[in-house]
């Protein structure tokens, strides 16, 4: 491939300069090869690895539902999200989408748009420290604990949640989980509002942002970007409203729109879809239905307690779904799920089985580094925090 950021040979000395993998403002273990005359970047080569895990290959050696502790190892500030794309992705294989039930499908949604919110909290949070701002980043994290408090009492675990199940979830929603989801809510209402306090008018980020790491509609659809970083540019494009999964296509949302394409606009788009994702759990907390949250299949999901220590053919099913796993078809599917970084898809290549044949993740903060030569061509130094940050990477699905 073409680097898209030549050496011009007509500049005079041109300086190399190593930026990361051991940098605060690299937002994980990335590092840039740089050329630089002056302050002025001419070319940089995006040099990732450093956190390689080989999760594709370890899909190949696990069954279904054993990979999906991985999944939270992808965007590690989004699990719940990557566990709900994962197992929607089996489940389209298997072909039991149809199957899942109403209850399932609102308290995966409710999982999806905390993660949202917990994700973009960080982003913002972390965002403004880059930029000289310590009192957001302090702001966005007391409101992202709320999160993790919610996570603890839903799943058990407050990061790595591996709380969905192919067929279903984990447990049912505890006793008052809904009213602390709506208190949730209410309370990061206000925090947004003090977070926009800080940074929408403030002078010193808007000198940062503004006009900064400035791609182009036609730049970021070519590159293949998604999220807020591809709608940032002016691209009115949403997996939950376009391609709509769950009960998305139930809900009332807006899908907010950038102009310009800049630093700025992506800060902005990701503090308005916090304000929408907290209009969708408000709206579930009101629509959920009671019922089962996971399908009728002992083929599928595992049988109670009860019942194995009771019936020989539950028994039987245990026994092959913990050491065989699901037994799917052969054939290939893709599924993509509107990730709080962008889309975060996976391709299935299935020749029967308890196992995948091939696992390929497609990860939103993989396509965002890859533009990041042609958006920092020409720019300054000091730039480059501010463009990363804008783009919201995660170095734990790059190096997948």
């Amino acid at each position: 491939m073409t680097n898209p950021n030549p050496v011009d040979e007509s500049l005079g000395e041109v300086m190399s300069l190593s930026m990361g993998p051991s940098h605060p403002s690299m937002h994980g273990v990335l590092r840039f090869e740089a050329e630089l005359d002056g302050e002025i970047f001419h070319r940089i080569i995006p040099d990732i690895g450093y956190l390689h895990r080989g999760d594709e290959k370890i899909a190949e050696n696990t069954t279904w539902h054993q990979f999906i502790p991985y999944t939270d190892r992808l965007d590690y500030l989004a699990p719940l999200c990557n566990n709900v794309a994962y197992v929607m992705a089996v489940e389209k294989l298997l072909g039991i989408t149809d199957l899942i039930t109403e209850r399932c499908q609102f308290i995966r949604v409710i999982c999806c748009e905390l993660a949202r919110i917990s994700s973009h909290l960080v982003g913002i949070g972390c965002y403004g420290m880059d930029l000289g701002a310590l009192t957001v980043f302090l702001h966005a994290y007391n409101e992202r604990e709320k999160v993790f408090n919610l996570c603890e009492s839903l799943s058990g675990a407050r990061f790595t949640t591996s709380y969905t199940r192919i067929g279903g979830l984990t447990r049912d929603l505890p006793d008052g989980w809904l009213s602390e989801v709506s208190k949730f809510c209410d309370e990061v209402l206000k925090a947004i509002d003090d977070l926009e306090t800080f940074l929408t008018r403030n002078r010193i980020f808007l000198d940062r942002t503004e006009g900064v790491g400035v791609i182009s509609k036609k730049e970021a659809i070519s590159w293949g970007l998604t999220g807020a970083n591809l709608r940032g540019s002016g691209v009115d494009f949403d997996l939950r409203r376009d391609h709509p999964y769950l009960v998305y296509d139930r809900l009332n949302f807006d899908i907010p729109v950038g102009t310009k394409g800049d630093c700025y606009d992506r800060y902005i788009l990701r503090i308005l879809e916090m304000r929408e994702s907290v209009n969708i759990l408000r709206q579930c907390v009101k629509m959920i239905p009671p019922g089962p949250i996971n399908i009728d299949d002992p083929k599928i999901i595992l049988p109670s307690k009860k019942r194995v220590l009771t019936q020989m053919e539950d028994l039987i099913h245990h026994f092959m779904l913990a050491t065989e796993g699901i037994n799917a078809p052969a054939g290939e599917i893709y599924f993509g799920a509107e990730n709080p970084k962008g889309e975060l898809g996976f391709y299935i290549y299935s020749k029967g089985g308890g196992t995948p044949y091939r696992l390929k993740i497609r990860p939103p903060s993989f396509v965002s580094i890859s533009v990041m030569p042609l958006m920092l061509k020409g720019a300054m130094l000091a730039d480059v925090p501010s463009v990363i940050g804008s783009m919201d990477i995660v170095m734990g699905e790059c190096d997948r």
